[in-house]
């Protein structure tokens, strides 16, 4: 009798899986099997001047489609069904995080008025110029039937730069300026896309008015100071809380566990509140970077720090993977296969849309940034303003996330228009990452030969989590154990008036350590265990400056 109860379990759960359950394990190993072919080829591919693993994951995900839809006699393409959702409340979160935790906040907040200019003003002249170049070329072609809301969306969601895809092909070391400029204005560029596309969603477009216009500016600004609000929040009360309980004396899983939960908090409750999760998770990340990572214990440091460096990588990689193998939904294809020509003509229009409007806020914008600009090696040259444009013109995920968004329910769409304008989107996403991806690195050095030279227009920040080796020793360039009000003391009157003694970031400084840090922590102001290896290496270094 037990033997049959074993037999009949056996055969009601092998069916259960045969039925519901199998189809699902079977795509996600597949998908798991191609993550991790992506990081193999892109290890083998490392000092490839012209590759890097975005593009690796896309070429991957297009040739796994095109198997797909053989094997399955052109019905499928993918593996997943592409959801907003999973997009924008699990793998968007850890990428923007770690960008705002790695990054270097001195150049970051040096350049803050720049990024904020190209990111907000700069977004809204490329939404115009792509929404009325949309509503003039479009309405006199054969694209379905679209309405003026269709038209502004399609301003929104190639406004979107892909701040994912900028990380993969700039690096933070070698053109730190054009770095923090690009991803700076990235970020804020998302929020003010995503604040864009849904004012085009909510608002009666009949009826546009000056009240209107001034309602969306106050908006955009209402958004933009509470998210970071509410980051650099949940960012200081993980300080706080880790400060005060320090759990590193029990157990460091529940450190590293505080941290990223508290980090997930403040995108969900941004999302909870109708803001931008964007900016929230960002300007979360670099608080923690400034004061939680310093109260956590070494070990915590280490494991923080790749922690959040590998689910961004792993996310990054789903993404790329995802929409490779999305480019060849059939489902969207068979509505434009009878105009293939029209389909090509509008990805071709929506693509020069894209230059025109980057280059009609990036060149001006920075003749208006340099002004303000009194030392020559702050303004931002032609060359670099040249990399600028070419650098933000990647369309990724975002653009994707919010084309289905407006033209389709559920992943779907019976309208030709709304198939022309979702294709148009894949054909513009991949044709920009992967040409104007791969041209990048390359045209970073041709154009700035001597990376190295740039150094002395920035301050490195030695102790930051992405150099973590060495959390407490500075290398006297921007050493923040320093406590002291030291400033240059200029030797002469040109050095005076071409130096000023009292900066911005000396009042911070001076801020941050009679205020923040005795509360928050950080470095300088962490918890100690007795005979921890953090309170040795730190007696160590204070015997050292004592003499």
């Amino acid at each position: 009798m037990g033997f049959d109860y074993a037999l009949l379990l056996g055969k009601l759960g092998s069916n259960r899986l045969a039925t519901s359950e199998y189809s699902s394990i079977v795509s996600m190993n597949l998908f798991v099997a191609l993550l991790c072919a992506c990081i193999v080829i892109g290890h083998l591919l490392e000092e490839n001047r012209w590759m890097n693993e975005s593009i690796t994951a896309l070429v991957i995900g297009i040739c796994t489609g095109v198997v797909i839809l053989l094997s399955s006699g052109g019905t499928n393409s993918h593996l997943l069904v592409f959801s907003e959702d999973l997009f924008f409340i699990y793998l968007l979160p850890p990428i923007i995080f770690n960008a705002g935790f790695q990054v270097k906040k001195k150049q970051f907040f040096r350049n803050f008025m720049t990024i904020v200019l190209f990111g907000a003003v700069g977004t809204v002249i490329s939404f115009t110029i792509i929404s009325f170049g949309a509503i003039n070329i479009f309405q006199r072609m054969d694209v379905g039937t679209l309405e003026l809301g269709d038209f502004l969306a399609i301003g929104a969601i190639f406004s979107a730069t892909d701040s994912v895809c900028t990380l993969q092909v700039l690096n933070q070391d070698q053109t730190p300026l054009l770095y923090s400029l690009v991803f700076g204005e990235g970020v804020v560029n998302d929020a003010t896309s995503v604040v864009i596309f849904n004012a085009v969603q909510n608002f009666d477009l009949s009826q546009i008015t000056t009240a209107v216009a001034f309602q969306l500016i106050g908006n955009f600004f209402y958004l933009f100071i509470t998210s970071t609000l509410l980051g650099a929040g949940a960012g200081l009360l993980s300080a706080y809380i880790i400060k005060k309980l320090y759990f590193g004396r029990h157990s460091t899983d529940r450190e590293v566990a505080i941290m990223i939960l508290m980090a997930y908090l403040s995108y969900m409750l941004a999302e909870l509140f109708y803001l931008s999760g964007i900016l929230t998770v960002f300007f979360c990340g670099i608080v923690m970077s400034h004061y939680t990572w310093h109260n956590v214990t070494e070990k915590s440091r280490v494991t923080t720090k790749h922690t959040f460096a590998t689910l961004s990588f792993v996310a990054e990689l789903f993404i790329f993977l995802y929409v490779g193998m999305d480019a060849l939904d059939i489902e969207k294809w068979k509505f434009v296969k009878d105009s293939p020509g029209t389909s090509v003509e509008v990805s071709a229009i929506l693509l020069g849309l894209v230059l025109v409007g980057r280059a009609a806020f990036v060149f001006p914008l920075s003749f208006l940034s340099n002004l303000t600009k009194k030392a020559r090696h702050e303004r931002i040259d032609f060359r670099q303003q040249v990399l600028i444009w070419w650098a933000g013109l990647m369309r990724g995920a975002v653009s994707m996330a919010l084309a289905y968004n407006q033209f389709t329910k559920l992943g779907h769409t019976t309208l030709r228009g709304n198939a022309i304008m979702i294709t148009s989107t894949i054909t513009v996403v991949l044709f920009s990452t992967m040409v104007f991806g791969l041209i990048t690195q390359p045209l970073v050095r041709l154009l700035l030969p001597s990376p190295k030279s740039m150094t002395r227009m920035i301050s490195s920040e030695p102790t930051t989590p992405k150099s973590f080796i060495v959390p407490l020793l500075g290398n006297g360039q921007d050493s923040e154990i320093d406590l002291g009000p030291h400033i240059v003391r200029p030797s002469s009157l040109r050095m005076l008036l071409s130096t000023p003694s009292h900066t911005v970031h000396h009042y911070w400084r001076k801020f941050d350590n009679a205020f923040m840090r005795p509360v928050f922590g950080g470095r300088g102001f962490v918890p100690f265990v007795p005979g921890s290896p953090t309170e040795q290496s730190t007696l160590h270094l204070v015997d050292e400056e004592t003499n």
